[in-house]
């Protein structure tokens, strides 16, 4: 059915104004006033924004990890992200060392084949480059669509990878026109912070933070940075959580390096001192990179608002507390990382970031969908209002107040890591590809809905903006 979405207020990265959208068979029409189309349904945006859906490129649903699996899987987690405002996700595939890729990025089509609700594609991770492997990414990237690889820094013993691998990797994505993912940290030093706590005795959630310092993230940023340069490659700093860390991205760009990068909404508002809660409820908040110290937070702010940082993702990795948090009772390096994010992404970058005037209107369109896009090979069909894109869309109601809470989110875990926390801003309708997936605040998509998408090789030139572009 075709829908015309009348009385709103559209916001792009680059515009806003009032303005009518025609959807017909899924793609967005035309953009104008007082558009008309026979039998069309109106949907009635009066006193709303109206965004792109957003995209969140930095998830994992359905992933081993520490001995137990996240709780949210490509059902639970994608309606989640739909009430959130986002309809596309990029979620991180986990290979083994010594198996065909295919091998794993099939698991992954098993783990998500009939159940996301809204668009999904996947990352790659790389934990060695031999023949095998740069024989098959050709046909990674050509034929699956999947144009990122993801190496890790630390895990050490898991999924860290070494600095040949990486640089390789490096090599590798320059050549074939993929961007380079890393987590920064350097792992070999926190692997012997780690045992060396745990041999003092210090077994609570707060040693998780101080035995992965900030000093440890920026060196492992600056490293990667580094190497890039070296390569003349291009790449992507996941989860930057510290002042160190955003300092080595600025330097890196500075020099001319492609170099990008990413904070999540966890860092933004919460701090450190979230991991000393007693009765070990300082575990929901283990994650990696840890929360840093409260002054952090007004660094990765102004980062974004000077695009020193340019996209928001949600490191979503949810673990309930009870029977998988606790799993680290009296040895943090048991509980298992990561948090539940991808519901309140959206509203958190609007509500401590718009509201508050520390970003614009804009910047909040390409910072949760408009650059990802770019970055990641999905624009213009994602990411932007445009004739001719999918009609990927959020009604947005700017105005409503409301306590994040886990009695009222749709996540499958059994906490939110930013309970209590006043929010002003909701999506009240979230449309994939012209259809509702959340009407009115109530779920109607269906399960197997979403489509997995091919995305295009990495491309400089469509990752630039025109400031950019007119300050080279």
């Amino acid at each position: 059915m075709k829908k015309i979405v009348k009385n709103g207020t559209i916001v792009t990265a680059a515009d806003t104004f009032k303005g009518e959208i025609l959807i017909e068979d899924g793609k967005i029409t035309q953009i104008g006033a007082n558009l008309s189309a026979v039998g069309a349904e109106v949907i009635d945006a009066k006193g709303c924004l109206v965004f792109p859906g957003g995209i969140d490129p930095h998830t994992h649903l359905d992933m081993p990890f520490g001995g137990t699996v996240t709780r949210d899987d490509f059902e639970s987690g994608t309606i989640a992200a739909a009430f959130g405002g986002t309809t596309s996700i990029i979620d991180f595939c986990l290979t083994n060392k010594g198996e065909p890729l295919k091998n794993a990025i099939q698991t992954w089509h098993n783990k998500s084949n009939n159940k996301a609700v809204i668009d999904y594609s996947f990352h790659l991770m790389i934990s060695e480059i031999n023949d095998q492997v740069l024989n098959e990414l050709p046909q990674v990237i050509n034929e699956e669509g999947i144009t990122s690889f993801k190496v890790f820094m630390a895990y050490k013993n898991v999924f860290q990878a070494d600095d040949e691998t990486l640089f390789k990797t490096l090599v590798t994505a320059k050549d074939l026109g993929a961007l380079v993912m890393v987590h920064a940290e350097n792992g070999d030093v926190i692997d012997y912070l780690t045992k060396k706590a745990l041999a003092e005795g210090k077994t609570d959630p707060i040693y998780h933070a101080l035995t992965r310092p900030p000093e440890l993230e920026g060196e492992a940023t600056g490293r990667a940075a580094r190497f890039t340069g070296l390569a003349n490659s291009q790449l992507y700093v996941v989860h930057v959580s510290c002042a160190d860390a955003v300092e080595k991205i600025a330097e890196a760009r500075a020099k001319g390096y492609e170099v990008w990068g990413e904070t999540c909404p966890q860092y933004l508002v919460l701090d450190q001192s979230y991991l000393k809660k007693p009765n070990f409820e300082g575990a929901k908040y283990v994650w990696s990179p840890p929360l840093r110290e409260k002054w952090n937070q007004d660094v990765l702010w102004n980062a974004l608002k000077s695009g020193q940082l340019q996209t928001l993702g949600s490191d979503q990795c949810s673990f309930d507390f009870k029977g998988q948090k606790d799993l680290g009772r009296g040895d943090f390096t048991k509980i298992p990382n990561g948090g539940p994010m991808i519901e309140d992404r959206l509203t958190i970058l609007f509500s401590e970031g718009v509201k508050k005037g520390r970003i614009s209107l804009n910047q909040f369109v390409d910072i949760t969908s408009t650059r990802i896009a770019k970055l990641f090979g999905l624009f213009p069909k994602k990411g932007t209002i445009a004739v001719g894109a999918d009609a990927d869309l959020v009604i947005f109601d700017p105005n409503i107040e409301r306590v994040i809470s886990a009695e009222t989110h749709h996540m499958a875990v059994d906490y939110n890591a930013f309970e209590g926390m006043k929010v002003t801003g909701e999506p009240v309708s979230v449309l994939v590809r012209g259809e509702y997936v959340v009407r009115d605040k109530q779920f109607v998509g269906k399960p197997g809905s979403g489509q997995y998408l091919k995305r295009e090789k990495y491309s400089s030139t469509t990752t630039l903006n025109q400031n950019e572009i007119l300050s080279i």
